[in-house]
């Protein structure tokens, strides 16, 4: 079962920076992600979102493919087969796009709205989507960062450990105190 999570920046970038972070996570098989999504609310008051899975590209990509191999047998029956290729491509992809912007996967945009309206202006929100985590090592990469949970599907506990992590501040010991030790 997958777990929701929405931590919420001071910061515009903020979000992307965490986002960034768990990608490279992601590489190392420490994190699952479901579905991740960026929510920036402008100075101007304005919403923008930036989903991590483009439906239309995987759409048009799949439509393409399947069109030329149905082109292409079709046109083996008209003694043509690159013209049906070409043409099985050119309609598939363009099916494929189609049905790719119609679909909605992971978290629902306008459940995503809902809480972008509800940020600050000049501030961001993460929408996290995640099916198996390694708690303990993402932790220790996320620590420091001034964020906090507006809303998650996590237990109490689980939920109270990542905000003592994010709102945890990274300590650095002043160059006088260094030197004298």
């Amino acid at each position: 079962m997958s777990e929701l999570l929405i931590v919420g920046f001071d910061k515009p970038t903020d979000a992307d920076r965490v986002l960034s972070d768990l990608n490279r996570l992601r590489r190392e098989y420490l994190i699952d992600l479901a579905d991740a999504v960026v929510a920036i609310r402008d100075p101007d008051g304005k919403v923008h979102i930036k989903q991590s899975i483009s439906m239309v590209g995987h759409g048009a990509s799949y439509g393409a493919l399947s069109g030329a191999l149905w082109g292409t047998l079709i046109g083996l029956l008209f003694l043509n087969p690159l013209a049906g290729l070409a043409l099985g491509s050119a309609v598939g992809a363009g099916t494929g796009a189609l049905s790719g912007s119609l679909v909605d996967y992971g978290i629902d945009d306008d459940f995503i709205r809902e809480i972008g309206d509800t940020l600050t202006p000049d501030s961001s929100a993460l929408f996290l989507l995640i099916r198996k985590v390694q708690p303990e090592k993402v932790l220790a990469e996320l620590e420091g960062y001034s964020g906090r949970v507006l809303r998650s599907s996590l237990s109490p506990e689980d939920e109270a450990k990542l905000q003592a992590v994010l709102v945890k501040e990274q300590t650095t010991i002043p160059s006088s105190e260094r030197t004298a030790a």
